[in-house]
Order: C-alpha cells, then structure tokens, then sequence
C-alpha cells in the first residue's frame, strides 16, 4: 500500500555473481550476467500448510521465524460485486461495522493496540474484503478470538447509532476521494466500460444516495448471507506453525455455523459496439487522456502476457510511451500503461498528461500511434525480460512482511480464493518466466484491437457531482432508493459470553548490530547486518535538503535531485532505466526537510555493479540542456497539480506562515516556487550540486546481507576516490527568529469543494535533538497520532464528519512543528475546528487528562509492538538513520521499553500542557467559501484571506 523500493524477494537471482568495472567517471559498468527467470521462480518459495475445520473454513499457515510477530489476514470471498441494485457501496460500508465491536469485544481497536498489533485495518474491491492485524506472538490468542467473535457473533452488538456513524465516515471518504483532482475519473471509466447492471460498473464507494438507503436489516441480510466461516480463508504467518495453529483456530471458530455459499457471479468482459468517446470537465491543471479496454479474468491465459505488454508500453521507467512522448518529443509530462486486474475482468489502461502549451490533437495522434506500433510489433525480448523482471518483482513486492496489505498471508490467500491455490504465485512466476515475445503481442492484439472508451479529464470548474457518480447507473430513469427509515429491529445476544485472552510478555527486543567505518576520504559507514533475505538497502545522504534552498531557491535542491537520474557523463537517462531494471535494484532520490539522499535496493549478489551505478549517478550528473528543460517543465506541472489539490493548498500554505519566509523551514515544499523553477538551468543545478554533493557533506547507511569486511572495498571502489573541496557546506540557520505566533484562521477557496481541509500549526520551543521527550511522542499519541487518538475518535467515529483526523509532532534538525489535520464535510467545518481547539485545550489543561486505557495502550502496547517496527530492511535502514539524524545511541531502541516504563500519566499530562494546547495555532482552511464563510465567522477568530496564486508568505 505504500510505495517503496524494490522489495525484498523481488529478484533474488535475477543477475548472480560480481562484475568488474571501470571507475565511474570513465565508462558504464559492463552488465552483468543474468540469472534466467526460471531460476529465479525456483527461489522464490513461501512454503504453507493447510486445515479446513468441519465448518468449512479454511486455514494457511506459513511459518517464519526472523521475528516474534505474526501476521493475521482474513479474507471473505464478498465483494461490491456482489451487491444488488440500490445498495452500492455496502460491501465497504459494512467492512467499516466490522470494527465497531461484537457481542464480546466492545471496540475492537482498543484491546488488539494494547497487546501491540499494527493498527487493524481492512478493505473492500469488487471481488473480496479482507482484514488484516500483525501482532506480537504472545497477542496471537487474543486476536484469534476477536476475528472468531466478529465472524460468528456481530449482529448481537448492531445498532443503529453505529450504523449511522459509520455512514457517515464513508460518505466522507467519499467526498475526500470525490475532491481531490481528477477524482471523478475511476466513475467515469466504470461508466463508459461496463454496462448497466454489471457488476463492474457500480464503485466500490457507491452512489450517496445508495448510502443513505442502507438499513439494519441489510446489515443482518449481508452478515447471514456472506460471513459464514466456509466462506472466508484464514492466513497466518509468522512465528508460527500449524501443528500450535490449529487447536486455536478450533477453540474459537469452530463452533460457528457454517453459512450458506455466496452466490457466484456472472461478469465477463466486455467489448464495446463502436469506440466511445467521453470529455469530463473537472477542476485540474492540465489535460489528461486516456485510453481504455476490459480484460480477461485473472486465470485467463492472456492475463499476464497483457500485464507484461501494458509494462513495456507505459509501466517501465524505460517504456515505450515515456520514452517517445516525455523524453524524446516532449508533449507529455507524465504516462503510464497498466493492466488493471480483478478476478473475472482486467481494465487496460494508458493515459497521458499533456504538457501545457502543447496541442491537444497532435498529442493524442502520438499517444495513438505509439500504442498501434505496439500492437503491431509486440515487444523486443530485451524489453520483455526488463518488463518481466519488474513484473515478478511488484508480483512478491512486500513479501519481506509476513503480513498486511500485500504480505505473504495475502498472496496465500488470494492465490485460494481466486485461483483455488494458495501457490498461483508460483505458476504465475512459470509463467513470466517461459514467455515469448510473440505471446505477448497476440494477447495485446486480441484485446487492445477492439473499439476502445476514449475519455479526456479537462480544465475547466467542475459541473459534474461526485455524490450522484459510482452507483448502478440507472439514476437518470429510476428513482433512488429511499433512505433508511430506521426503523427498530430486535437485537439480541447470539452466542455465549466470551473473555478475552490476556496477550503472554514479550521479550526484549532484537535490534542488529550496529558497524561502523569510515572511507579514505572520510565518508562515514554505518552498517547493520540483516540475513533474512539476499538484499541490501543503502542510503547515501547529504546534509541538505528542501531547507537548504531559502525563499529566493524554493525548489532548486530537489530538482537538482531528480536529475540526478536524468543522465550523467556517460549514461543516458534511458541507460540508467534499463541498467536498473537488468540489475535487478532500484534507486530513487530525493529531498525531505533536512537531508538529500539517493537511496538503493540491491541484490548482494549483484552489489558491486549496482553500487557502481549509484555512484555514477552521485558523482557524475550531467544536467543536459534538454533533460533539464523537461525535467523543469514537468516540475511545473508537479506544482499546477499541487496547487488544485485541497491538501496540496493546505501543505504549501502553512510553514512559510509559521516559520517566515526568511527561516530555512519557511519553505512551500520541495516543489518549489514557479518563478524560482522557471528560472534554473543548468549551470545552476552544477552549482547546487558542487555546494551540497559531496563527500564533506555525506553519509552511506547500509542495511542488509553483508558483513563489513565485505561492503567496506566495494564502497571504497565506488566512492573512495570521490575527492571534495575542503571546504564546509553552505550554512543552515535552523535557529533563526521565527514570527511571532497567534491564533488566527487562514482561509483559501475552492470552490465546488465538499469537503474544507483543516490544516493548523505551531512551531515548538524545541528541537528534534532535544532529548528525553519520548513523554510528548506519547502525549502526541493519545491526542492525535493514531486511529484510536482523541482528535479522530470524536471527529470520526463519534461525529461521522470525517473519514480520518491526526495530529503530528515532526522531529528535524532544527525546530519541532505541531501540527493538527483533516478533511471534514463542508457544513461541518467550523464545528470542527472548534471541537479540535477544545479537545487540545481540555488535554492541556488536564480537565480530561490521559486515562488509563490511554496509558496502557501508549506505553505498553508499543513496547509490545516494537518488533512490528523493524521487520525490513527499510524500516531498520530508517530508524538508524533518525538515530544518526537526532543523536540518539545505536542501541536507543533496545532501551526505549525501559524509557517508556520510566514515564508517568503525570509525565504525558505535563507534556500536553507544554506543548499541545491549542493557543497561537495558524489554522489554515481550503474548502468552498460560499459554504464556510459564515460558519468560520461564528468562531470569532482573525481571519486571513489568500488566493490561490498568492504568495503564501505575504499572509499577515
């Protein structure tokens, strides 16, 4: 669900054995030679057993023991396919009653954090919804007998307040979805793909007037007719085995009855009588089109030949549409093609963003021509084991995690559930791995050949509602269900009370080593050792970052930064695509407030090679006049899109408030600023690089299956001979003055917005390095931080006004900032940030000071839940380098239970009062002015006022 680098398992032997190379100034590294892809499918293995109990559920156990933890993936075989006319979008709906508490277990949230799980989550597509919680070994009981208790015995905790409140959230979800831009364009693709009445065409969200009809008696229609246990699959995986897996499946599942089979459904795809065409309106920067087919199934033969053929043509970094229309003729900004696949229809997909200025025709002429060229010749074999490759890498990206969203459990699961194996994975990876280029081309022809759906997303004030789109699609001719009339149902206890297991200690936490050493030139190593899987994650960083611009360079080091990738001396942008992807790693940059980074995710195998590109794209950009021009052009349209976003708005608006322009945190973002990016070029960008890119200024952090005595001379090969100045790096003023802070509103307007996004700041008295104030994470936590915080509970759970709400506390270099945000329905807006101002104050003046539920569940669920914390390599590669960053010792995390230990209620309340009152908050408001001026007038608060293309530091 996140995006993140190539994962763990993604190509274990795509390329074996080390290279020799030239140095990095001189010449590319000769590749390397590749391991077959069926030899990589024979690696790749995550091996399971299976029970099924006499009620029919079924259960997959995978065992691995690198950390104390297991993951918990529950899937009902029910999706929004499945749902009948006038009740689209209650698949999902129901998937949020699922957490509101069962007959035995009042919240389910509350008990599982306390025991130290991830944050229980869960989802609904069209073919399935699914929950999912990773929790600490010792938890495993509890969170058996809390997914058994919802399963078999909900319906006997079902009201209607909680009916009404979760309507509410999702609704809100919706219109958050609905208001970003381009956010009615999935609606618009059902629409013009399926027919009426398919099960296809209605959104997963649904339509709001659908929403409004739902009863309680649905709920209990939905929860006999589909939650049955012989229809869902269970998944463990972790530290865990089946033989200790199944008398606790059997002590709190077996006695559920098993429920009628859900009813298959008929959904084949669809092919279009003639092309259509459609040109939807809506509040965006700039043109974006699309061209669009249905699929087969997910078992169809052409299933992975066309996600291979739609990689090549627009999914790879070196794709046939980036190349032509981005790179080589420049009339996009951006592109991607993708096989979009469900269980019984796959969407095919590309779509292109214009780049201003451009014409509309010629673009989309050339947009054509490139996919027909496709279509005719198929992909090169080069280009199919490059797409390949990436295919079987995303197919396991995440695999590194036992559980979650794209974790083993899942890939287990859905293997079962659609494809009646827990290992398709494997005959996918087959697959892949055996196919031609010709197979390829014949599938793209048999589906890519027919009329296609033709659909333009352009500028312009957006006429279509949101609220009215994603239901059956009959709407125009009959009439909408009615709301639900509430009318009282008995509700009654179903089962026999039930206690809650007490979750077993956990013991100390396992942190790697921690190795240090240092380059001939000086450049500091720190290492941490990892052998779970043959893959190192490195992070080469800089003291930098967005802060290092100041107002009159907004934008300059991070566009600097991406064109580190754009080619160097002696690769092209295109070759530094290609070397990647044959390598088997993945390296991105970047810029966050404090530090410049380029970041790598290697095969140990294959470290040598890989490190030797990275260092040529450290040490040798080229900033091509040409490359710089493009890469500019779409950085300006990065920003157009920014600034139509509420959130974007929002995010740009506040620090250089908070902070003043004349502070290096007083920036509007790493994009930049228009005339600042208009206005680089390329002896700017060497200059940038020279000041900030150098070994004087840099650190590697390594994380992975290496020992030192066998990183360090790589290293040294690839970066040793890096020479700098001498001299210092430009000077950051972190503790600059800061203006003086005072409550008031800052109000932007969008119109047509149904929803305001709130986003409201203070900066802190103290820094990140300040130490010892683990009391204020925690005191953060009970406000804000997290799903069961107070901020989100009312403003969610209990009001239905919002589908989320979080407060923050940053820890960079310089100063700390306190942050509150959310998106809220329009009418609600103004009693939202009052209820967010009177939670702060009645926690900081400790009228209602954290409780004991609170204290446990901040304190000892997350000394619980530290392994949850460390599980990739990413995540150990991030927190040593915050222990770096902040200057924390190696073994803070090992301490951080007894640290946690050590503090009071007393200790967090006074932490609350310091520093999350809610006094001289700026509060920043993006929403329709026409729906929120006289409800923002009623808070008595100074009001300023900005547009949209005003600059944000001149509010006063």
């Amino acid at each position: 669900m996140r995006p993140h680098l190539l994962s763990s398992l993604a190509a274990i032997a795509l390329v074996a054995g080390s290279a020799a190379y030239a140095e990095t100034s001189q010449q590319p590294a000769p590749e390397a030679e590749a391991s077959t892809l069926a030899e990589l499918v024979e690696k790749v293995d995550i091996p399971y057993e299976s029970f099924t109990l006499d009620n029919g559920l079924t259960v997959l156990v995978h065992t691995d023991r690198k950390a104390p933890i297991v993951g918990v993936t529950t899937y009902y075989r029910v999706g929004s396919k499945n749902e009948p006319r006038g009740r689209t979008g209650f698949a999902h709906l129901f998937e949020h009653l699922m957490f509101g508490g069962s007959e035995n277990v009042e919240n389910f949230d509350i008990p599982l954090e306390a025991a130290g799980s991830t944050s229980t989550n869960g989802s609904t597509n069209f073919d399935r919804t699914n929950y999912v919680e990773t929790v600490p070994t010792g938890a495993l009981d509890l969170a058996l007998m809390m997914e058994s208790d919802r399963m078999g015995y909900l319906l006997g905790a079902i009201s209607q307040d909680k009916l009404d409140k979760q309507r509410g959230v999702v609704q809100n979800e919706k219109r958050q979805g609905d208001n970003q831009p381009y956010g009615l364009t999935f609606y618009t693709l059902l629409e013009g793909l399926f027919p009426v009445g398919h099960p296809y065409r209605h959104s997963t969200i649904g339509s709001m007037a659908d929403l409004d009809a739902a009863s309680l008696g649905d709920v209990r229609k939905w929860f006999m007719d589909n939650y049955g246990p012989n229809n869902v699959v269970l998944s463990l995986t972790g530290d865990i085995d089946a033989a200790t897996a199944r008398p606790m499946v059997e002590k709190w599942f077996g006695a559920i009855p098993r429920g009628p089979e859900v009813t298959p459904v008929q959904a084949a795809p669809v092919t279009l009588a003639a092309e259509k065409t459609r040109e939807l309106i809506d509040q965006v920067p700039q043109t974006r089109i699309y061209r669009a087919w249905t699929g087969p199934s997910l078992n169809h033969a052409d299933a992975v030949p066309l996600s291979i053929g739609m990689s090549v043509l627009g999914g790879l970094a070196s794709s046939r549409l980036d190349n032509v229309l981005v790179r080589d003729e420049q009339l996009a900004t951006g592109v991607s093609a993708f096989n979009w696949q469900s269980e019984q229809v796959s969407v095919l997909v590309a779509q292109m963003d214009i780049k201003p200025g451009v014409d509309r025709a010629a673009a989309e002429k050339r947009l054509d021509e490139v996919i027909a060229e496709m279509l005719a010749k198929g992909p090169t074999a080069d280009e199919l084991t490059r797409a390949a490759t990436s295919l079987v890498s995303n197919e396991i990206d995440g695999l590194e995690r036992v559980g979650g969203f794209g974790g083993k459990g899942a890939t287990l699961a859905e293997g079962l559930l659609y494809s009646q194996d827990p290992a398709f994975y494997k005959s996918t990876l087959e697959q892949v791995a055996a196919l031609k280029p010709a197979q390829v081309t014949e599938a793209l022809g048999r589906w890519m050949t027919r009329p296609a759906y033709r659909l333009a997303i352009v500028p312009g004030e957006r006429v279509e509602s949101g609220a009215t789109m994603g239901g059956w699609g009959d709407e125009g001719s009959v009439a909408a269900p009615p709301p639900d009339a509430k009318a009282p149902i008995e509700v009654t206890r179903t089962g026999p009370p039930r206690e809650l297991p007490t979750p077993q200690p956990v013991g100390p936490l396992t942190f790697p080593t921690v190795e240090r050493a240092e380059l001939e030139n000086g450049i500091e190593v720190t290492l941490a050792r990892r052998t779970a899987i043959p893959k190192v994650a490195i992070s080469v960083e800089f003291d930098a970052g967005y802060a290092a611009d100041g107002a009159a360079n907004a934008g300059t080091q991070s566009l600097m930064m991406d064109l580190l990738e754009e080619g160097t001396t002696s690769r092209s942008a295109v070759q530094i695509a290609e070397e990647q992807e044959r390598l088997g790693a993945e390296i991105g940059t970047g810029s966050s407030l404090d530090t410049s980074s380029v970041s790598m995710n290697a095969l140990t195998s294959n470290l040598a090679p890989s490190l030797a590109l990275m260092a040529d794209i450290v040490r040798n950009p080229a900033f091509a006049d040409t490359e710089v021009q493009r890469v500019r052009d779409q950085r300006l349209a990065e920003i157009a899109q920014q600034l139509s976003s509420p959130g974007g708005l929002a995010g740009r608006t506040l620090r250089p408030i908070v902070f003043g322009e004349n502070h290096p945190y007083g920036s509007v973002g790493s994009l930049g600023l228009v005339p600042v990016v208009e206005a680089i070029g390329p002896a700017k960008l060497r200059a940038e690089h020279q000041a900030w890119i150098r070994p004087e200024n840099a650190k590697i952090f390594v994380v992975g299956d290496v020992t030192m005595d066998e990183l360090k001379p790589q290293l040294e090969r690839a970066f040793g001979d890096w020479q700098g100045t001498g001299e210092a790096a430009p000077a950051k003023v972190l503790d600059g003055a800061i203006p003086a802070a005072q409550t008031r509103l800052v109000v932007i307007d969008r119109p047509n917005s149904p929803q305001s996004v709130i986003y409201a700041g203070r900066v802190l008295p103290i820094t990140g390095p300040t130490p010892d104030l683990e009391s204020l994470d925690l005191a953060n936590e009970v406000l804000g931080n997290g799903f069961l915080s107070r901020i989100n509970m009312v403003i969610r759970e209990e009001k239905g006004w919002s589908y989320g709400a979080r407060s923050g506390v940053d820890d960079p270099a310089g100063p700390r900032l306190f942050t509150i945000s959310t998106a809220v329905q329009s009418d609600r807006t103004a009693d939202s940030v009052q209820l967010i101002l009177d939670i702060a104050r009645d926690f900081a003046n400790s009228t209602q000071g954290v409780d004991e539920t609170e204290f446990n569940r901040v304190t000892d669920g997350n000394i619980r839940g530290l392994p949850n914390r460390f599980e990739t390599n990413f995540q150990v590669l991030g927190a040593i380098e915050e222990n770096d960053r902040l200057g924390r010792p190696d073994d803070y995390y090992t301490t951080l239970p007894d640290r946690y230990r050590a503090i009071t209620k007393d200790a967090i309340d006074a932490a609350a009062r310091q520093y999350l009152g809610p006094d001289n908050l700026t509060i920043v408001v993006v929403g329709d002015r026409k729906l929120i001026d006289e409800q923002l007038g009623k808070l008595e608060l100074p009001v300023t006022y900005l547009a949209v293309d005003t600059s944000v530091s001149n509010a006063d």
